[in-house]
């Protein structure tokens, strides 16, 4: 099977250190391979999209080495490849969750979860949903637009995916996880839904991302198999983090890669220290992602945090 990756950066906010290290290690997985890179812009959460930032990860990702075989710069046969331009496509996986009842409207808060799922039922990243809205079914009343949003209904059963750093990892994710949106209460699609649809679309069969969003493995996992696609392999690597083990923030300096850009530091010396962290090389020194595709090997890569270095 040919292997297709992907990079996905979401514009929300300028590209960091951990998030270079993120990419490099998708790309070198996927060339490695003799593999194809997609590059996405996950571009959905429009409160919080900032205009300048689609262009400037595009930029910061050229200046790293890295390059792509399908994009929004240089087109391609899956198309269009930023999220907010394929809403059609999450229309209508949205309507056959409907149709199969695996949704439900929901018109609860975050304030009316959190109330009414405080402790004991609390999940690895927040309150499990208490299924208050849970009990309608296709055929009831649909509250008025605006008030709702589509809620999936979980599988209360284990689940399992195989980590390419943690191996096989299990979950119920009724239990666990609990029930979680498909849509915003505009009926826009939430993450969980537009990933899962555009990782079909596109043919991505291996997605490399941060282990904060191992939980949403375990979700899209069972998004996946209600909508019949079939399963990437995954790998969640270690955030980088601060020297007081907390993860990357305005506390820890700028780590923004247009800083270290405007600053002289060369992308090869980042490079490098990827590489290093990474255990692909012994020592740090100055390279090129390509330098990289011959030595990369998973078993090689560290499965704890990786402190930021200093430039």
């Amino acid at each position: 099977m040919n292997v297709i990756g992907r990079l996905a950066p979401s514009p929300t906010g300028a590209q960091h250190l951990g998030n270079a290290r993120t990419y490099l290690l998708a790309w070198l997985s996927a060339r490695s391979q003799a593999g194809r890179v997609v590059l996405r812009i996950e571009d959905i959460d429009s409160p919080r999209v900032k205009p300048w930032a689609v262009q400037q990860a595009i930029d910061d990702l050229r200046w790293l080495g890295l390059d792509w075989d399908e994009g929004p710069d240089i087109g391609g046969p899956n198309g269009p490849y930023v999220q907010t331009e394929r809403t059609h496509l999450y229309d209508a996986a949205i309507r056959n969750l409907v149709d199969a009842d695996r949704v439900y409207p929901c018109t609860c808060s975050r304030t009316d979860i959190d109330a009414a799922a405080s402790a004991p039922h609390e999940s690895i990243d927040g309150p499990v949903y208490p299924g208050t809205c849970a009990a309608w079914r296709l055929g009831d009343s649909v509250p008025t637009d605006g008030t709702f949003c589509w809620r999936f209904r979980t599988s209360d059963r284990e689940i399992s995916i195989v980590d390419r750093l943690r191996g096989t990892q299990r979950m119920n994710v009724a239990k666990q996880l609990g029930d979680f949106p498909v849509t915003r209460k505009n009926l826009q699609a939430a993450y969980q839904l537009a990933v899962v649809i555009d990782d079909h679309a596109m043919g991505i069969n291996e997605v490399v991302r941060g282990d904060d969003l191992l939980a949403s493995a375990f979700r899209q996992t069972d998004l996946i198999h209600a909508l019949d696609l079939c399963c990437p392999t995954y790998a969640h690597v270690p955030l980088v983090i601060g020297h007081d083990g907390r993860r990357l923030a305005k506390r820890h300096g700028d780590t923004r890669l247009s800083q270290y850009r405007d600053q002289g530091i060369k992308p090869e010396q980042i490079v490098g220290w990827a590489a290093r962290s990474a255990n692909l090389i012994s020592d740090q020194r100055s390279l090129l992602p390509r330098d990289l595709i011959s030595v990369f090997d998973w078993a090689k890569l560290p499965s704890s945090p990786i402190i930021m270095p200093k430039m």
